[in-house]
């Protein structure tokens, strides 16, 4: 699947596929550093519909008492995975999370970002760095 989402324009396919926890998000060819990739989307909730919901898939979007709620199946971004040293970096960018190339990307290459400590928490990370 090729995916081209959001107000910003990727330059750079991406495509699932079994990943490092079951689906991942692959560069379908080189993305430089510092290059945008893809928009985590999903309905704005409040912080509070967020704990009251749970589950995965929800994103906060620092300093604001908003939370995406990037459950739905057209949020491609909803499969980058975790791992403690990755490849990309999110951004809140107003009440959007944008997601861009935290060093070069080769093609093939799994797209990776720290979920954070607070995610983790509970979690044993089983990222191959760990």
């Amino acid at each position: 699947m090729k995916f081209w989402l959001g107000k910003y324009r990727p330059k750079h396919p991406v495509t699932t596929k079994k990943g490092l926890a079951g689906l991942g998000l692959f560069a379908e060819n080189d993305i430089p550093k510092d290059d945008f990739i893809i928009e985590y989307k999903g309905p704005l909730i409040t912080d509070e519909q967020a704990d009251e919901k749970g589950g995965l898939y929800l994103f906060k979007v620092t300093d604001t008492p908003w939370t995406i709620d990037g459950s739905g199946r057209d949020n491609t971004a909803r499969y980058i995975n975790h791992s403690c040293k990755p490849n990309c970096i999110a951004y809140a960018d107003g009440k959007k999370i944008v997601i861009y190339a935290k060093k070069n990307i080769k093609v093939g290459e799994e797209l990776t970002y720290n979920y954070g400590k607070e995610y983790m928490e509970d979690l044993t990370c089983k990222c191959p760095h760990c």
